[in-house]
């Protein structure tokens, strides 16, 4: 997939650029749309979190309803790797899409899961094999503004896998993570408050190789 473009806003906080310096920054290496303008009862106020514009992401990454003829039932989530989109099914052809950033080369899957669990702020414990590869990584690490997994995490499965924010937002549409899914804090809050334990979870291949992934889908 072609590296896309964006344009920093000259107005980013200080905070904003203490923590994209520091540490956090090492811990992980044709539609017609109208905008969703309202993060309703989930919206919260973060410090550190902006919007598709504030970030600097093109359009077709910030957070709009779009046509999107599926098969897919209202209510499911299909995650598009190749074009780093995630789709929650509204159906009559529509769709809410975030911009998000996607596994890099090596680190890509597709399948279908289930969000097994939610968590606010959660807390990060790197898997393993994350761990095996870059042993510098804090083996646990409190929920805030700092950890890596952003404002909200939503677990896929029995799999390593989650979709989560992200304290960088600059990394949105780029090949990025070690197969996790992430958006915007925003989006990711967003999207927390319409999924629940159970949604189902569509990735689809992208155009380069991935790991498919076979697990039942609970319900």
């Amino acid at each position: 997939m072609q590296h896309r473009g964006f344009h920093m806003n000259l107005q980013i906080s200080a905070l904003k650029c203490l923590l994209l310096t520091t540490g956090a920054a090492l811990w992980f290496g044709s539609a017609a749309a109208a905008p969703v303008s309202s993060l309703g009862n989930n919206f919260v106020a973060l410090s550190q979190s902006a919007t598709g514009i504030d970030a600097g992401l093109e359009s077709d990454l910030q957070r709009q309803v779009v046509n999107y003829p599926t098969n897919a039932a209202p209510n499911t989530v299909v995650i598009d790797i190749g074009h780093t989109y995630l789709y929650f099914v509204l159906g009559d052809g529509k769709a809410i899409r975030y911009g998000i950033g996607v596994g890099r080369e090596g680190f890509k899957w597709s399948g279908t899961e289930a969000v097994t669990r939610k968590a606010e702020w959660p807390d990060w414990t790197p898997p393993q094999e994350m761990i095996a590869r870059q042993p510098y990584l804090p083996r646990w690490m409190a929920g805030g503004e700092s950890n890596p997994l952003g404002a909200r995490a939503i677990y896929l499965g029995n799999t390593m896998y989650r979709i989560h924010g992200t304290n960088m937002p600059e990394t949105i549409g780029h090949d990025v993570s070690s197969g996790c899914i992430r958006l915007l804090n925003e989006d990711v809050i967003d999207l927390y408050g319409r999924v629940n334990v159970g949604t189902k979870i569509v990735v689809l291949p992208s155009l380069n190789h991935t790991v498919t992934i076979a697990t039942s889908v609970r319900r």
